[in-house]
């Protein structure tokens, strides 16, 4: 479980808090466009935009869907075909053919629900190198050399994940990876509401405080696409994000109390789902009298305070919904519908269904 193509957000969130103060990144470029009903968000990062940032350079891409907290079958077909095209996209952008083969990574524990993302979508990918292998007639056009491999977790096999896999690929020699895992969100709205895509690699066990070797092309020598989905959330951004709603709701609350339609609805009564946001948030001078000191706190400030404070103590928890095993279960279904499609020319955004399991 890691926290690296959160980055994906981040990025945009600093380039609009650059543009906000009217200023741009230098070598980080930002843009956002809908396919279907979903927003897909792309940022470019390059070497002097890294260093900017702190991040690895590279194209990171995350796709704003909640078909799967609404449990909307639709919705989540819709999903699968939106990660399909940004999936072949940036196997284009990587220089990977139609006819080269592929290692699909499941990373995470089977045994963790919230972890169990990877190797759950792995039970479902379209496997064909046995078949090139040994029954190379029975292959037609339209078909890679698919191989996958759910390598586990270091604390249950004793072995780095990038060397069981760097000992794969001297094996198979496959042409790319591609690398599935669940990641440790930082706000508590991503939580299985976005699938993060990118092609830096990824580092097993950072989103949780174990920090593995990275999986990427610097360490394997071919091109490795990550693709993750926030699945828990720790307690430091819990109470972050829980202190922001209070001050936007409060915010919303002064800004509407003397509004007619106010008076008319009933006390504590809410009509259809309501929704914070940035314009809700109070004036600086209003959140230090709602919360004093605390108020006066840049975001940096708050979560770092947070962590000082719940680390020591043994409370800064990974938290993750109780639906999470209904999730996990659609989830894996929606992206290895995606990998298929992406992998076999054969398998299409129209039948995917009936070459998934």
């Amino acid at each position: 479980m890691n926290v690296r193509t959160d980055l994906a957000t981040e990025a945009r969130e600093m380039v609009n808090q650059s543009r906000t103060a009217e200023k741009e990144i230098e070598g980080v470029s930002y843009s956002e466009k809908k396919e279907e009903s979903f927003t897909v968000s792309k940022v470019i990062v390059d070497e002097i935009g890294a260093e900017k940032i702190g991040k690895k350079p590279g194209t990171y891409r995350t796709i704003y869907s909640d078909a799967i907290k609404k449990q909307d079958t639709k919705l989540q077909q819709q999903t699968a075909r939106v990660l399909a095209k940004e999936l072949s996209q940036i196997m284009n952008e990587c220089g990977i053919d139609s006819n080269a083969s592929g290692l699909i990574v499941g990373l995470g524990n089977r045994n963790v629900t919230p972890d169990a993302l990877g190797p759950i979508v792995m039970d479902k990918i379209l496997v064909t190198n046995h078949l090139f292998v040994h029954e190379p007639s029975y292959v037609k056009d339209g078909y890679r050399r698919v191989s996958t491999i759910v390598p586990g977790v270091m604390g249950v096999t004793g072995i780095e994940t990038s060397e069981l896999i760097h000992g794969i690929i001297k094996e198979i020699k496959p042409d790319f990876v591609i690398a599935i895992d669940a990641l440790a969100s930082r706000s508590i709205e991503r939580v299985n509401a976005t699938i993060q895509l990118s092609d830096t690699g990824i580092h097993p066990g950072s989103g949780v405080g174990n920090t593995r070797k990275e999986i990427s092309q610097e360490t394997l020598g071919i091109p490795v696409i990550a693709i993750g989905v926030p699945t828990v959330v720790d307690a430091v951004t819990i109470a972050s994000d829980a202190m922001d709603y209070v001050l936007k709701h409060i915010g919303r609350e002064l800004e509407e109390i003397d509004r007619p339609s106010k008076a008319l609805a009933p006390g504590g009564m809410v009509f259809g789902k309501k929704v914070l946001t940035k314009k809700d948030m109070p004036t600086k001078d209003r959140q230090e009298t709602i919360l004093g000191m605390f108020g006066t706190l840049k975001e940096t400030e708050k979560r770092a305070l947070m962590q000082e404070v719940l680390t020591p103590l043994g409370h800064n928890l990974m938290v993750t919904p109780k639906e999470i095993d209904g999730y996990i279960k659609d989830m894996a279904h929606l992206i290895a519908e995606a990998t298929n499609a992406s992998l076999h020319e054969n398998v299409t955004l129209d039948n995917f269904g009936s070459y998934t399991r």
